[in-house]
């Protein structure tokens, strides 16, 4: 350093050969990120067999041909007839005690004969609380006590027939003329309730009735002080009766086409056929659906669960989101044949050369659905206006007829082949289509899941 002068020292430029290497793989991950953000995803779903769970359940309210007895004298009831059991015109139902004699001759301890109730009788008594047991449900704890009473009316009807039996054999009593009996003036089902619908007629249904909020149900007891004109017990007096439920137009439109459905009681799972009858009423559309048979099994229920069962065959069941609509020419189907080196489908196309010569010429076209008259083919190596020729003849039919195909786009080869479905039946997310078609799916296919992410014959990236 004789001039006194200092000189920077420069480092040599080292490159980092991993840091390279990471800042290549760093910009290949955010170019596959941005690929992956702005391409269009398709997502397969795997075609299986299956149903649809419609929503066909309803709660429906009862209408039935309903009698209200009333009572001809005061004092305390005692009924003998099992309630929802049939009785004939002329039937003992019940008896008024006036002056309160007979309540006490049937306790008294010299009444004869055995007041305990019978093996067939406790029998009958187990059937009921065990059917109850099996349909509780604790959102309708308010049945327990409409059970409650049931039961205890049943024990007591049962033990004052065994009593009348002991006391009409008795001979010089005074019951005579302080005992009236009261009997069934028509035949029919003895209910022990009333609840202010026994007059309802279909045409006056509501949403308001349906909803049944304000519902009650009287309930007839035994041993009980009645007056002169009180409800004593109701008939239902015929098996033909009905359920009105709440439906829609389309609904409405289905059963005016056919107007038969097969019922599912909720209640015991009993099945039975009903005519329908549509409903305009007041507040909307209704259906009223007429039963002949199984009355007496529901006569102590106004309103009823029950399910509508219709559309049960099964089929492939596939998303909606998946279905597409497609335009297709139509070709006569005297125009098809086969040709090319493996005897594919297709037409013979008119074609002209340069020199005004014609000629023809074998075009491969794909079918995707063939009636007896036409064939659905492909409209990509077709053009409107394209001359065809017939085989082994003269005639020719000019491409112009276009129709249009229901369907999906199969992945199963990679890209997305349109196939022509036949929908059965459909609820809001899936439908049922045919199986088994000639140009439609098969079980085990995949299709695209959402028909909007892809064009006829993309490839398929899952």
């Amino acid at each position: 350093m004789a001039n006194g002068r200092v000189k920077k020292y420069r480092k040599p430029l080292n490159i980092n050969i991993g840091l390279i290497i990471f800042g290549i793989i760093f910009l290949y991950i955010l170019i596959c990120v941005f690929l992956y953000m702005t391409s269009k995803h398709v997502v397969g779903y795997e075609v299986r067999m299956g149903t649809l769970s419609v929503e066909n359940v309803y709660k429906g309210i009862a209408i039935r041909e309903e009698i209200i007895l009333k009572s001809d004298n005061s004092g305390y009831i005692n009924y003998y007839a099992r309630e929802s059991s049939k009785v004939k015109a002329g039937s003992l139902v019940y008896s008024i005690d006036e002056t309160g004699e007979f309540q006490e001759m049937m306790n008294a301890a010299n009444v004869s004969g055995d007041n305990s109730l019978s093996n067939e009788d406790l029998l009958e008594l187990r059937t009921d609380i065990v059917s109850f047991d099996n349909q509780y449900r604790a959102a309708e704890y308010n049945k327990v006590y409409d059970f409650k009473y049931s039961i205890q009316g049943t024990v007591l009807k049962l033990a004052n027939t065994n009593a009348l039996d002991s006391i009409h054999s008795l001979s010089g009593n005074s019951l005579q003329n302080s005992v009236g009996l009261g009997t069934s003036t028509l035949s029919g089902i003895v209910i022990y309730h009333t609840d202010g619908y026994e007059d309802l007629r279909p045409e006056n249904v509501t949403k308001e009735i349906l909803e049944n909020e304000a519902y009650e149900k009287k309930q007839l007891i035994n041993n009980e002080l009645v007056a002169n004109g009180d409800p004593v017990f109701k008939l239902s007096t015929s098996e033909e009766w009905s359920i009105i439920i709440p439906i829609n137009e389309e609904r409405a439109v289905k059963f005016a086409e056919d107007p038969y459905i097969k019922v599912r009681f909720l209640k015991n799972q009993l099945e039975s056929w009903a005519t329908v009858t549509v409903l305009n009423n007041a507040d909307g559309t209704y259906a009223q659906l007429n039963f002949n048979n199984s009355m007496i099994t529901f006569a102590l229920d106004r309103y009823i669960d029950i399910e509508l069962i219709e559309n049960e065959k099964p089929g492939l069941k596939i998303p909606n989101s998946s279905i597409v609509e497609k335009e297709f020419f139509l070709v006569p189907a005297d125009y098809i044949t086969k040709g090319g080196d493996q005897s594919k489908d297709g037409v013979m196309r008119e074609s002209y050369a340069e020199d005004g010569s014609v000629s023809t010429e074998f075009v491969v076209t794909t079918i995707y659905n063939a009636t007896e008259q036409e064939y659905y083919v492909d409209d990509s190596t077709l053009r409107i206006g394209d001359y065809i020729m017939k085989p082994d003849s003269t005639d020719k039919y000019a491409i112009s007829k276009k129709a249009s195909l229901i369907g999906v786009y199969n992945s199963n080869k990679g890209y997305a082949d349109f196939k022509q479905i036949n929908i059965l039946y459909q609820n809001e997310e899936y439908s049922i289509v045919e199986s088994n078609t000639q140009y439609g799916l098969n079980v085990y296919d995949y299709i695209v899941l959402d028909a909007a992410t892809v064009n006829e014959d993309d490839i398929i990236y899952e």
